[in-house]
């Protein structure tokens, strides 16, 4: 026997609900929700038996992927070189971090190319999104709103316009009405994601899909979501803040790890060209507690400052806060100097930020936050134009890291000329000129720098 299902239509605009409400939000009318019996019939696949053979890895043909550049080159970055026809993105973030405006600022892009884009709204209205692009200076005929949360009138909508893209705003926001379950279910955003992969692949089509994010960061739903699709995007960053990081965690058509930088202002995201301008100040040497490493995130590499503040306290527990960097990390960092460098920090608090909203994963950041801490505690800041880079051992020695010489002249290129370096490192780098290389072999040596 077949299921029902109610929804509820708003008279006045069409406006699909999945629960009653006194007042429509499409058109804010108010009682112009009716009532609609939907019944529930899933079609059957029928499984017909395939004519595929096991053929040799070298036989397989390969072809290029057709990319198309999306107008904004750090975006580009970070989906490995353009969009890939066919291909499911799923971008997620906090709220208010940006999402819905790269979307929009995208969607004008291509469509300024020549493209066609449906932009489904399954939480905004058509006016709201229309103020939203006034405020962009977006407008474009080639950019169809569709406000619509149910997924058979969305992939109907779909195949008659056969647009270039589809932006889904947002995946926890629509349902299907063949699922008894309520929008931003498991089962529902399971149905979504299967549909929208079925949409791009079997019509070529790109598919861009905005995904909540849960307390702890990760996106909403079950994390068979990010199994499916394609990319998975990332926006980072202090929603208060002015900047933002697009990162690429997985990426099927390019380097997983990318990140693209965003500055927020009123006109949306202006791109960040040269992100060692904005996470650092200056060469350093000014203050105690500051100390600047050389990071490398995907195909690019820059700096940023690592801050940090330790400051005596009269409790039994003293606090340990870090701010884009690994927390138990930290506590480690901190036992190593007290067993291997002789510094006791048990009775004071100790506060780590890396500067500008930066998250800094690699543990080549080590030497600089035991630099960072170290000047705060004895209230000596580091020779000017200095740059750390080095991972710590719990025996407190210092072990060698990646891309050594790409980091050091990327340092050297926004003005840093000296650089505490693994002495294990020293031997395989070929000459940085105008960089002042001092090999370090232990966290005792670096400490001693300080006294130089």
């Amino acid at each position: 026997m077949a299921k029902q299902r109610r929804i509820y239509r708003c008279s006045s605009c069409g406006r699909v609900h999945s629960q009653w409400m006194g007042k429509c939000s499409q058109c804010d009318e108010w009682n112009t929700l009716v009532e609609d019996i939907v019944q529930e019939t899933r079609a059957v696949r029928a499984v017909k038996p395939g004519n595929n053979e096991p053929i040799p890895l070298g036989s397989v043909a390969s072809s290029p992927f057709m990319r198309k550049k999306c107008g904004m080159p750090e975006l580009d970055r970070v989906l490995g070189g353009g969009i890939v026809e066919g291909s499911l993105v799923l971008i997620g973030g906090d709220p208010g971090i940006g999402k819905s405006t790269i979307m929009l600022q995208m969607a004008n892009s291509l469509a300024a190319s020549g493209m066609r884009i449906l932009y489904v709204s399954g939480e905004e209205s058509a006016i709201q999104l229309k103020l939203r692009s006034e405020r962009l200076g977006i407008v474009s005929d080639d950019i169809l709103v569709y406000p619509e949360v149910m997924l058979e009138e969305i992939r109907r909508q779909i195949a008659a316009l056969r647009p270039d893209i589809v932006i889904i705003d947002s995946i926890q926001s629509v349902f299907s009405s063949q699922i008894d379950a309520p929008p931003g279910s498991v089962s529902q955003i399971r149905e979504g994601a299967g549909m929208f992969m079925e949409i791009a692949k079997g019509m070529n089509t790109v598919v861009f899909v905005v995904g909540h994010v849960t307390k702890e960061g990760w996106i909403a739903g079950p994390k068979m979501l990010e199994h499916m699709v394609d990319t998975v995007l990332y926006f980072e960053g202090d929603a208060s803040g002015v900047y933002r990081i697009l990162r690429a965690v997985k990426n099927r058509f390019g380097t997983s790890g990318e990140i693209g930088v965003f500055e927020m202002k009123s006109t949306g995201l202006i791109e960040v060209s040269d992100p060692s301008s904005i996470f650092i100040n200056g060469l350093g040497g000014d203050v105690p507690g500051s100390a600047v490493m050389a990071t490398v995130e995907g195909s690019r590499a820059f700096v940023v400052e690592v801050q940090s503040l330790v400051s005596r306290t009269t409790y039994s527990m003293p606090k340990r806060i870090s701010i884009g960097s690994d927390q138990s990390r930290l506590s480690v960092l901190l036992a190593v100097l007290e067993k291997r460098a002789g510094v006791v920090l048990s009775h004071s608090d100790v506060v780590v930020n890396i500067a500008g909203g930066m998250r800094v994963a690699e543990p080549a950041v080590d030497l600089a936050v035991v630099m960072a801490i170290a000047s705060s505690a004895l209230d000596k800041p580091l020779q000017r134009g200095t740059v750390c880079v080095g991972e710590i051992g719990l025996g407190g020695e210092l072990r060698p890291v990646n891309h050594m010489e790409f980091r050091l002249r990327e340092a050297l290129r926004t003005g840093f000329t000296r650089a505490l370096i693994p002495a294990s490192n020293s031997g395989s780098l070929s000459s940085v000129n105008g960089m002042d290389l001092v090999p370090i072999a232990h966290v005792g040596d670096a400490l001693r720098t300080f006294s130089r």
